[in-house]
């Protein structure tokens, strides 16, 4: 459960991603074939800019460790710049002795999208689960690409992105027509799975979605409130974010 020595309050950016990356250091370090959920987007760079560094310092070997991204665009190459295997490679895994063969991130171009998901899942059961899950939110409460709604899938599945959300990605891309419509996303069963999650909030855009998780109400409407009945979630934000 979600509590308040859980909800670690940053004065910025930087000190948000030292402290949390400090959290993905300790789970290599202490599980050197450990399984590491990835995320996109720009809360989480600081965090992998903080692990590039203590990978090149020698305080963390990802040699053993695998990794498993929540979502992709659909459809998309992997070599366009904008989809999430390019950032994840160009973010992170160019940068560590990871092998890359044990990275993972959904196919934005597999010709059967149900079919892939369900492979997905069971790969991912198989190789033992998530041993540690990071997460950022949208503006709207979403998670991964698990959109507000009167439901919400648990397993990997397709889904259609929301107009909020391909607004607010649109700033990635030459126009917002060239913004997929859809996504593959790990499900909300799938992010729950994780042994911990690490949620990752920044700047006073994403207050409104840090206050429906602080709440206390858990609502389909904001995904980002089921977080709140894991037993080992951390949420990292700051000021900007806490305080609106």
């Amino acid at each position: 459960m979600l509590t308040k020595d859980r909800v670690i309050v940053c004065k910025d950016y930087d000190e948000m991603s030292r402290r949390a990356a400090d959290v993905f250091a300790d789970y290599i370090r202490e599980n050197p074939t450990g399984i590491l959920g990835l995320a996109t987007g720009s809360s989480p760079e600081g965090i992998y800019t903080c692990l590039i560094e203590d990978n090149k310092a020698g305080k963390i070997d990802f040699s053993g460790i695998k990794s498993y991204n929540l979502d992709e665009y659909y459809p998309i190459e992997p070599t366009h710049e904008q989809s999430y295997r390019y950032f994840m490679n160009d973010r992170l895994f160019d940068h560590v002795n990871i092998d890359k063969a044990n990275t993972f991130v959904p196919d934005g171009k597999c010709a059967d999208p149900d079919a892939f998901c369900k492979a997905y899942d069971e790969q991912v059961a198989a190789a033992g689960g998530v041993g540690i899950q990071l997460l950022g939110v949208g503006r709207n409460g979403h998670i991964g690409f698990n959109e507000p709604g009167d439901e919400l899938i648990g397993a990997t599945h397709l889904t259609a992105l929301c107009e909020s959300t391909i607004d607010a990605n649109s700033r990635f891309f030459e126009t917002r027509d060239d913004v997929p419509r859809h996504a593959i996303t790990m499900g909300m069963d799938g992010i729950l799975s994780a042994e911990c999650i690490v949620l990752v909030v920044s700047g006073k855009e994403k207050h409104e979605a840090l206050m429906m998780l602080l709440s206390g109400k858990y609502t389909t409407n904001a995904p980002v409130t089921l977080l709140r009945s894991h037993k080992n979630v951390y949420v990292f934000c700051d000021e900007a974010a806490y305080n609106g």
